[in-house]
């Protein structure tokens, strides 16, 4: 059971209660959260913060542009702790050197500004951070969404680049402080039930409804106890598909001793919330209730139970069906219903890796299950990632792995491919199970746009061991609840870290020479926001919500994350192929315009009398959305439109607040329109703004503007969102390198 509640709640004595004659502004500075926000807040303004982190993460598709950005602006040391992993680029044969040549220049810049390198394939971003950094009442922001630590008592935060670079440079990150759910945790795990089935149960009942959108998680109550380390980590770092802006969880005894088997003890203190703290609404978990689930294509919250989907498989999959149907047209095909024989549901594939799927304990679990029966020599096959080295070592010296491999499962190194479509991409129209954090379009590695369309269900590492049992027959894990006891003590080996791992904070070496290969390219020079704009609706897109995957894709493309022009050529390539044409069409013309072409003129006289306003008038594309930005943090998904001419983004609301800054961070002017609006132009069509500049400066909520349709113009009301005068500063300025270049910021 998971319930709601949609009011202001206390804890007390460790239990939830309702009272209207508790102090809730008192209240709420009690919460675990509020504490840590707190102690990291430099404005001395308990409700506007501007928070400083104690450490911060990147992986090989954002650290490149991060220090070159930094680099840009003045870095010249990394003021805290710096962690680059390389788990994504890994495939390095993947567009020739250019993968490689990105980790040599993570090395070199660790040297030279005092970083810490983790070489491909030692740890995947978020295990590393786990063993290393995270600490009990620390912060750290990262540069991928799934920065979730709050099950170690560090509150974890998911942005794009810039906000990394701000921290980089010795500015802040600033938020109104946010509100706290609680999700209370009561009862006992069911044999067969694991942290994933966990995860997706909460997503399903929040993400729709936006209950915990922007918000803190903060776990707590006497289920909280009956978890292990791992459980709660596997669960964690799932909380990024709630939509929520962070999470903390109290810390115990079983805590202390995860700190105390990576050698880290004086990194453990008990955090826990002040008693009668108060929580701006609140999630109700009994965990007795919860059972083994099945999330379809193509999001986390698209979730069933397996027990339900293995009842009415027909029912349900030919709805899935459909909705694949409205989604994807005539392009691509993907039929689940056709993996139905003989009243079963059949997998082709079944993953276990990365951050959620590559715990020990997960691995271990999946070992009980599979242990003396095999996979089949079928169709079906398996592979497990491990989350780090010091991971692996652990379930070789332990026989975990070899049981396994004697199974017929694969071991493959640390990487977060199948996490993002570069890893085990199945077949045309493949049924993939896993145990990783997204099943998002594309995220398997399909080209809807060249007729390929394979799917992804996220399933908990316990049921799809025991599918594998069943030689990819979808079975629940509460069928072999026997067998999936775990219980295997871990032992933490740092010595590969010790060897292989590149530690250099503090230790900056300012002469030393950044390795830059023939791929690493500088971003293009960006112009000042104009007085007016004239946009062109370059993609209008009705979906409910657009991912950041849609916008710019992961898989292979990751590859030229590293040069912003030939990255940007592939901007909503999978879902309006037609974009990059038109909104390359707008920079052509914004680059004539500056040049003294006065042949935008012509549109402009639809909208405006004055024959020079094309003088002051910059040009530029705008995507239309409904609700777009949910997924990952990549900075991409704004820059790519903003270096091939983008000005501008209209929604009825943006999914995540880290893609919302990231539009901002890079220029793109963050447009809603009202609930009850209509949207109906068509992509083609001219929007002008006029006065934008002066509507940014003066922080106008209500902005006119003007709709030129099939040769007829109408009214247009867009809105502005409250932004910081340091947000409004950088739009004005063009992107978030140039208000450094302006001297803002230091």
């Amino acid at each position: 059971m998971i319930r709601l509640i949609d009011e202001k709640v206390f804890l007390a004595d460790g239990k939830l209660v309702r009272s209207s004659s508790l102090d809730a502004q008192e209240g709420r500075r009690r919460t675990m959260a509020a504490g840590i926000l707190c102690h990291h807040n430099v404005s001395g303004n308990d409700q506007h913060l501007r928070i400083r982190f104690d450490a911060l993460a990147s992986h090989d598709i954002t650290y490149v542009g991060i220090i070159q950005t930094s680099r840009a602006s003045g870095l010249t040391e990394f003021p805290v702790p710096y962690a680059m992993t390389n788990c994504h680029n890994s495939l390095c044969a993947v567009g020739g050197t250019i993968n490689e040549d990105d980790h040599a220049f993570g090395l070199s810049a660790a040297r030279k500004y005092g970083g810490i390198y983790v070489p491909a394939n030692a740890g995947v971003i978020h295990t590393y951070v786990r063993e290393t950094l995270a600490r009990c009442g620390a912060m750290i922001l990262g540069s991928d969404s799934h920065t979730r630590y709050g099950a170690l008592g560090c509150m974890g935060v998911g942005e794009g680049g810039p906000e990394l670079v701000k921290q980089i440079l010795h500015s802040t990150y600033d938020i109104e402080m946010p509100e706290v759910v609680l999700v209370y945790l009561s009862g006992s795990v069911r044999r067969g039930t694991g942290p994933h089935d966990v995860a997706l149960a909460l997503i399903k009942a929040v993400f729709e409804s936006g209950f915990v959108k922007n918000r803190v998680l903060e776990f707590a109550g006497p289920g909280v106890s009956g978890l292990s380390v791992d459980f709660r980590c596997a669960v964690d770092v799932m909380t990024t598909e709630t939509t929520c802006l962070s999470s903390i969880w109290e810390t115990d005894d079983k805590v202390r001793e995860y700190y105390a088997i990576h050698g880290r003890l004086d990194d453990f203190k008990p955090i826990h919330p002040i008693s009668c703290a108060c929580y701006d609404r609140a999630v109700e978990v009994d965990l007795g209730s919860i059972e083994p689930m099945i999330a379809l294509p193509f999001h986390p919250s698209n979730a069933y139970t397996i027990a339900e989907l293995c009842r009415n498989p027909h029912e349900i999959l030919s709805h899935e069906d459909r909705l694949i149907k409205e989604k994807f047209g005539d392009a691509a095909c993907l039929d689940l219903e056709s993996k139905i024989h003989d009243g079963k549901i059949y997998a082709d594939q079944g993953i276990i890796a990365g951050c959620a799927g590559g715990i020990f304990e997960n691995i271990c679990d999946a070992a009980q299950i599979l242990k003396g029966h095999s996979i089949g020599n079928g169709g079906f096959s398996m592979s497990i990632y491990p989350g780090s080295v010091p991971v692996q070592m652990e379930l070789a010296r332990d026989g975990v792995m070899a049981s396994l491999m004697e199974s017929g499962a694969l071991f493959k190194p640390a990487f977060c491919g199948p996490c993002f479509g570069a890893g085990d991409v199945p077949a045309n129209n493949g049924f993939s199970i896993r145990h990783t954090t997204r099943n998002f379009p594309n995220r398997e590695g399909s080209r809807p746009s060249d007729g390929q369309l394979a799917g992804v269900a996220l399933m908990d590492a316990k049921s799809i061991a025991a599918t594998a049992r069943n030689h990819g027959a979808i079975t629940s894990a509460s069928d072999f609840a026997s067998d999936a006891c775990g219980g295997q003590d871990y032992h933490f080996d740092s010595s590969f870290y010790e060897s292989r791992v590149y530690n250099g904070f503090g230790k900056a070496i300012p002469d030393e020479t950044l390795v830059i290969g023939p791929n690493i390219t500088s971003w293009p020079e960006i112009p000042l926001l104009s007085d007016n704009i004239l946009l062109r609706l370059a993609a209008v897109i009705h979906d409910s919500v657009t991912t950041t995957d849609e916008l710019i894709p992961s898989g292979e493309t990751s590859s030229y994350r590293s040069n912003p022009l030939k990255l940007a050529q592939f901007t909503l390539s999978r879902r309006v192929p037609d974009y990059v044409k038109r909104s390359k069409e707008m920079a052509d013309a914004e680059e004539k315009r500056r040049n003294g072409d006065d042949s935008v003129s012509v549109i402009l006289s639809s909208f405006t009398s004055d024959p020079e306003a094309w003088k002051n008038t910059q040009i530029g594309s705008c995507i239309y959305a409904t609700k777009p930005g949910d997924g990952s943090a990549r900075e991409q998904a704004a820059s790519c439109q903003k270096v091939i001419g983008g000005l501008a983004n209209i929604c009825r609301e943006y999914a995540t607040k880290r893609y919302r800054s990231n539009c901002i961070n890079w220029g793109i002017i963050p447009f809603v329109i009202g609930k009850d609006a209509d949207f109906n132009h068509e992509a083609g069509s001219y929007v002008y703004v006029p006065g934008i500049r002066a509507a940014i400066e003066s922080g106008q909520k209500s902005i006119p503007a003007k709709v030129l349709e099939n040769g007829k113009v109408s009214d247009l009301i867009l809105f502005m969102q409250d932004m910081t005068d340091d947000e409004k500063q950088i739009l004005l300025h063009g992107c978030l390198m140039n208000y450094y270049k302006a001297g803002f910021g230091r």
